[in-house]
């Protein structure tokens, strides 16, 4: 087994898989499963985008400037839309030279990889070339572990992690995929003993204090449950497997909820990723009070991951799970049926 690398050691540097929500080439989502997760510009910028008005999308990238986790929350629900390819390539002739342009032309193409519609080669190579016109961007690394996250050797998740990590030390969207694909190394030693719960636990610790990485060793907990629960060991109902019941994901869960108590901020671009991985762990923990102040903050933003682990119909999973800590049902009209 390959060691982990002291990815985690240096504070700052100079400058149904999991994770996400999968993409739906219909381009129309529920709105309970958008991976726009409520931003407004970039619900304007998508839509214009799916006409073929890549300007909005241009002047989107544009204002988000390095503000690196919304710049990769954004080019990458640009790039799943359908489409986006297509106009990212228009977007490209019209201006050869411009980094934004090509970061999402590789990024819609990385997209279109995963849905086994376009070649990993090409998208690579795009990749690396939009990494060549904005070097301190995180994001065309972003795509490179997407690609590597599902279809590389964990080495290239590892390097490309690196990369990333280098430009950005708390990139919140790099980390759930390393921790995903980390997840699934095979156990060694005691249940809670997993080398994905020790790095999580670090990276948070790390991480400045109103860092949403606070989060990360909850989301390692469930990543580690959807491999447990998928290949056979825990049961495949979360709520009677156990697998919170631990003296460390207790206090794993203590720490993450009082971090979102004191810390939580309605900023941050993926911000519902994390209420809705802490809403699972809190309910599947059988902790249904602090479930529903979760459930009150996540609204109409259900994600997909983690209420679809390991195979569950994820809508269901949400609905039963809010309406047990709510104390009532979840009315139909409240959400769009997926």
């Amino acid at each position: 087994m390959t060691p982990l690398p002291p990815l985690l050691g240096a504070r700052r540097a100079p400058t149904d898989q999991s994770g996400d929500t999968a993409p739906d080439d219909s381009g129309v989502l529920p709105d309970a499963f958008d991976d726009a997760l409520g931003d407004a510009e970039l619900l304007a910028a998508r839509a214009a985008l799916a006409q073929g008005r890549w300007q909005v999308a241009r002047s989107l990238l544009l204002h988000t400037g390095d503000d690196w986790d919304r710049r990769g929350h954004r080019a990458t629900v640009l790039a799943a839309e359908p489409y986006a390819a297509a106009w990212s390539h228009e977007w490209l002739l019209a201006e050869p030279g411009s980094a934004d342009a090509a970061t999402l032309h590789a990024l819609a193409l990385v997209q279109r990889t995963l849905r086994g519609k376009d070649d990993a080669d090409r998208a690579r190579e795009a990749c690396h070339t939009a990494a060549t016109l904005a070097p301190a961007d995180p994001t065309p690394w972003l795509g490179l572990l997407q690609l590597a996250r599902t279809q590389g050797p964990e080495h290239e998740v590892l390097r490309t992690f690196a990369q990333l990590r280098e430009r950005h030390p708390e990139h919140h969207h790099g980390h759930h995929l390393l921790v995903a694909r980390l997840a699934e190394r095979p156990q060694g030693g005691r249940a809670e003993s997993h080398e994905v719960y020790d790095l999580a636990e670090l990276a948070a610790a790390e991480a400045p204090a109103d860092s949403p990485l606070a989060v990360l060793p909850v989301v390692a907990y469930a990543e580690r449950y959807r491999v447990l629960a998928a290949t056979g060991p825990t049961p495949g109902d979360p709520v009677g497997s156990g697998h919170w019941s631990g003296p460390r994901a207790r206090r794993i869960l203590r720490a993450a909820f009082d971090w979102w108590l004191e810390w939580e901020h309605d900023d941050h671009p993926r911000r519902h990723i994390d209420l809705n991985h802490l809403a699972f762990a809190m309910s599947s923990a059988g902790r249904p009070a602090e479930a529903a102040a979760l459930f009150q903050r996540i609204g109409r933003h259900a994600t997909r991951a983690p209420w679809s682990y390991p195979h569950r119909d994820a809508w269901q999973a949400f609905r039963t799970a809010r309406s047990r800590a709510l104390g009532r049902p979840l009315p139909e009209a409240s959400f769009p049926e997926p």
